[in-house]
């Protein structure tokens, strides 16, 4: 009998009556698996660079700064955006609404070298150094306006003005007092205003919050003085027109005691050269007198 290798020997056939082997489903043959490796922590999808940068990665110089407000606001300081204006240059500062107005003068000087003694910072009137910017009101975005000079600009320019007022001092003590001159006489016998402020002899007080009204001018007619201390300018006032002079442009301030009335002054502002430019006003109260000079002057006074 001859042997045949597997698979090479007739094929079988099933035929209709023959019924095909029963297997259960357990046993039933099953499609190999495929092999997936597990995911590891670092193999997870990273996302869009673009997309995914935090603002602090963008901007971290303004991110920290932002940080340090609201650090500052946490802590219960609440900053103000304030604009301060001196001699024409403009600081945008951010203070804390809670700090004194004496707080402010020290910012303002680490910003324009102006020391506190010399500024005159306004808002809404004098800056009260006592009191909080909370408690005056202060708004996001107020103007600052400071009025002064610098101990270098004082010296530069108050030392030919001193010169000049010894020697006019000098020239006046050899003439004759004033007040018996005949230019000044016609107005002087005209007596005393009835509406001319009070004098208080012996005694020198700081410039009024209102203006100096009452007084007559070498046409006799009624003069004001205003002082607009926020914008550096003396204004003449009279029935006719208001004269607006930035103080640096006045020269020199004299005056003079009235005689027979020593509590009053005459006074007069040097506008040019010569004393030809003397604007001359009379029955100023002597109490105002050196405060009149050193405003105008530029030796600030202390409030």
């Amino acid at each position: 009998m001859r042997l045949l290798p597997v698979g090479l020997g007739p094929k079988r056939t099933r035929g209709p009556d023959t019924a095909a082997p029963h297997t259960s489903p357990s046993t039933r043959a099953m499609p190999p698996r495929r092999f997936r490796p597990p995911r590891s922590a670092n193999r997870r999808a990273q996302p869009n660079a673009a997309l995914s940068q935090s603002p602090r990665a963008a901007n971290p110089r303004a991110h920290r700064r932002r940080g340090a407000e609201l650090r500052v606001r946490g802590r219960g300081q609440e900053l103000v955006e304030l604009r301060v204006i001196w001699n024409k240059n403009k600081y945008d500062v951010k203070f804390c609404l809670d700090s004194t107005g004496a707080d402010l003068k020290q910012k303002i000087h680490s910003l324009t070298g102006l020391p506190p003694a010399m500024q005159k910072v306004m808002f809404k009137g004098l800056l009260p150094e006592e009191k909080t910017l909370r408690e005056i009101k202060v708004t996001n975005g107020a103007k600052i306006m400071v009025v002064g000079s610098t101990i270098n600009d004082v010296l530069a320019v108050n030392t030919p003005k001193d010169a000049a007022q010894q020697e006019g001092k000098v020239e006046e003590s050899k003439k004759e007092p004033l007040c018996r001159q005949k230019q000044h006489r016609k107005v002087l016998d005209k007596g005393k205003p009835d509406d001319v402020m009070p004098s208080i002899k012996g005694v020198q007080e700081h410039l009024p919050a209102v203006p100096l009204s009452g007084m007559y001018n070498k046409s006799g007619g009624k003069v004001r003085l205003t002082f607009k201390l926020e914008q550096d300018q003396l204004w003449i006032g009279t029935k006719e027109r208001t004269e607006k002079l930035p103080m640096a442009s006045i020269k020199n301030v004299v005056s003079e005691p009235i005689e027979g009335h020593e509590d009053y002054h005459m006074m007069a502002f040097q506008l040019g050269p010569t004393e030809a430019s003397y604007y001359w006003v009379y029955w100023v109260p002597n109490q105002y007198v050196d405060a009149i000079k050193d405003t105008v002057l530029g030796k600030w006074q202390y409030f």
